[in-house]
């Protein structure tokens, strides 16, 4: 497995870029622009209630969809370093995913038991992907020793997590 997730990415956007850090943060930024707008809209009508509220639930959901909802992403290499010490399975990801906003909700807690890769962040992620989701960037993948399960059943995953 640790052959197969040690590819290369091509030309994908590099970690630091300006292009990386916007494409991470598109969905929140624009969720939070469509929130201020909604309530500039209301303070307009002289709704000022209704305006706060709304601007609330659209920043709340700015929330959820940017990066911060999940645990520090770490390197690819970072995480099979670790996972080959501790056991933990790794977990890779994307800002924006439903999928995946909704498995590390539903783990709650338990989340911080995993190791945690933004394809997006990381070229080398996105290919450890590839590799084991028939050449597709499918998220969430969590690997668990030598075996990978693309978009996991979410009770299974939470037992895994238990028991590591």
């Amino acid at each position: 497995m640790a052959a197969h997730l040690a590819g290369t990415a091509g030309n994908r956007v590099r970690r630091g870029s300006v292009l990386g850090v916007l494409r991470r943060w598109v969905l929140a930024i624009l969720t939070a622009t469509c929130g201020v707008l909604v309530a500039g809209a209301q303070l307009a009508a002289g709704l000022p209630v209704v305006g706060g509220v709304e601007l609330l639930v659209f920043l709340v959901l700015a929330l959820l969809l940017s990066p911060w909802a999940f645990p520090r992403s770490v390197g690819a290499a970072e995480a099979q370093r670790a996972s080959a010490v501790d056991g933990r399975p790794i977990v890779y990801w994307r800002p924006g995913c439903h999928y995946c906003l909704r498995l590390r909700l539903s783990l709650g807690r338990l989340a911080r038991r995993a190791h945690w890769v933004d394809i997006w962040r990381d070229p080398a992620a996105a290919a450890a992907v590839r590799a084991v989701a028939g050449g597709n960037e499918t998220v969430p993948t969590v690997v668990l020793g030598d075996k990978a399960v693309v978009n996991p059943d979410r009770a299974w995953f939470r037992e895994q997590l238990r028991a590591s």
